[in-house]
């Protein structure tokens, strides 16, 4: 309750303050370095490399996403990765823990399972057993380290921007901007955009490419810049383990950017790029 409504309130009183007043640049600057440095951490560390394992990172660099991700406000390590893997095994269908489809496809099941998949699935009593779907991270003791430290991160993640922000402006009140803007409601927008992806991406979009049975996951472009890449995925449940999603043309894929530059320096390794053989067996043809 606490990572989900105090960052969305934070917002309506950030708009409440910006009026007539305006957003300072060291505001701004700060919400978007902060927005990427933890929206990476989800999006390369959590999903690409924790969840499937589409690359191989030294451990300092395992370490650093693991910090990073956990500091975005979407739950300790070993959860996020528990619950994402458990919404792959049964994508769309019963046990999937965050399927828009729960209640039918009538326009009322549609609206009510697009407020589930977005937002209502946190607040249910359906807990997902990491013994059974991330016992390689439990049994990394770094790794169940960071997740227990999980709320001493969240905190870290908005006494960051505070501090940066007194420290630039000199005074208290930038302080306290910088921690509404780049903490908290940074925060709010980062939640939002991963959870868009577990609601309109499985309703709205285009599917370029097979997947099983009932899975209904979609591209939808809008989000691919916001959310670092997550948002082709349709490509992404076609080849869960691939490090790039946007596998088109003109398919931007920050996420995916970032993992190149890790492999030049050698500090990620056995990266799984996709193969355009597999790729084509794989598209949906006219």
């Amino acid at each position: 309750m606490a990572i989900v409504v105090v960052p969305f309130a934070a917002l309506a009183a950030g708009l409440w303050l910006a009026w007539g007043n305006g957003l300072t640049a060291t505001d701004l600057g700060l919400a978007v370095l902060f927005y990427v440095l933890t929206g990476l951490g989800v999006t390369v560390g959590y999903h690409r490399l924790f969840t499937h394992g589409s690359f191989a990172a030294h451990p300092a660099l395992r370490v650093a996403l693991a910090i990073a991700g956990s500091m975005g406000f979407q739950g300790n390590l070993i959860d996020w990765v528990a619950v994402h893997r458990r919404h792959h095994a049964f994508t769309d269908r019963p046990g999937d823990p965050h399927s828009p489809y729960r209640y039918g496809s009538s326009l009322g099941g549609q609206l009510r399972g697009l407020a589930h998949a977005h937002l209502g699935w946190l607040f249910m009593a359906d807990r997902t057993p990491a013994d059974r779907y991330a016992p390689d991270l439990l049994a990394d003791p770094a790794m169940r380290r960071i997740s227990r430290a999980f709320p001493l991160l969240c905190a870290a993640s908005l006494a960051a921007p505070f501090l940066a922000g007194w420290a630039i402006s000199g005074t208290l009140y930038g302080g306290l901007t910088a921690f509404l803007w780049a903490g908290l409601v940074r925060a709010a927008l980062l939640q939002h955009v991963t959870w868009s992806v577990n609601s309109l991406c499985h309703v709205v979009g285009n599917r370029p490419f097979t997947t099983r049975r009932h899975d209904r996951s979609t591209n939808l472009w809008p989000l691919a810049l916001l959310s670092f890449g997550e948002s082709w995925h349709n490509g992404h449940h076609s080849e869960p383990s691939c490090a790039r999603h946007g596998v088109d043309r003109r398919q931007l894929d920050v996420s995916a950017a970032l993992i190149r530059v890790f492999e030049r320096l050698g500090w990620a390794t056995g990266v799984h790029w996709p193969d355009s053989d597999r790729l084509e067996r794989r598209r949906v043809q006219p």
